[in-house]
């Protein structure tokens, strides 16, 4: 008889399916625990209070988005700078969302909304490739979405609760854990040369435009020409 248990977040999920969630979200934890202490600290040290700063990784839970916040915040912005600076970083999502909808077709918007507010850029890659091998059961996709939010949460918290011994991160390689990180999601996804040639060309091109000045927008226009790229070398290997 197959037991049920629930997330810490409510979402039900089939003990079987934990399993393989716990698998799958494990490189996505490792690399959320030192990046969420690294938020937790930054938050405290810009006079975000304890229980806003765990209070924002529950509910906004967008790593780049709550760190620009909480420079923003401590830098003196306007409210209004600070919404409308993290809605633009996180466009992005909508990208995410709109190539995984056709998998979701049959879902309600129930589960479509919670889905949502669980989507990050390491869940996305993580999802985009089970969802192509047909692998769309709900309690292991959402399994992934909450061990990977309550590492988040729980780095998070530690920070917060460190704050006052540690005041600079850098010297504990914390900065680097999310690079780190998505180095990680990459190469567990590389899987034919033309995946090679995309990595490898969009790296490339992040740091020609870096060196070119175009500090702001190298890893986006890399990342677009690093797609179109691989579009093109698809197409032409098919043909």
């Amino acid at each position: 008889m197959v037991t049920r248990v629930r997330t810490a977040l409510g979402m039900p999920v089939v003990s079987g399916s934990l399993v393989g969630a716990v698998r799958q979200a494990l490189p996505i934890v490792l690399g959320y625990v030192p990046v969420g202490f690294a938020f937790g600290v930054l938050a405290l040290k810009n006079g975000i209070s304890p229980a806003n700063a765990v209070l924002m990784s529950v509910i906004v839970f967008a790593g780049s988005a709550q760190l620009i916040a909480v420079g923003l915040i401590g830098a003196g912005a306007a409210p209004l700078s600070v919404i409308a600076t993290t809605f633009v970083v996180n466009l992005r999502h909508l990208l995410m969302a709109a190539s995984l909808a056709p998998f979701l077709s049959t879902w309600g918007k129930r589960r479509l909304a919670w889905f949502g507010l669980q989507l990050t850029d390491e869940t996305f890659a993580v999802h985009s490739v089970r969802f192509h091998r047909s692998e769309t059961d709900a309690p292991e996709t959402f399994g992934i979405n909450a061990i990977a939010h309550l590492g988040w949460i729980a780095g998070s918290w530690l920070g917060v609760a460190a704050s006052t011994v540690i005041s600079d991160v850098r010297p504990l390689g914390l900065d680097y854990a999310l690079p780190a990180m998505f180095i990680a999601l990459v190469v567990a996804q590389t899987r034919h040369l033309t995946h090679v040639i995309v990595g490898l060309a969009a790296g490339t091109l992040s740091l020609v435009f870096f060196g070119l000045g175009i500090e702001q927008w190298n890893v986006i226009l890399a990342t677009v020409a690093g797609a179109s790229i691989g579009t093109g070398v698809a197409a032409w290997t098919r043909d």
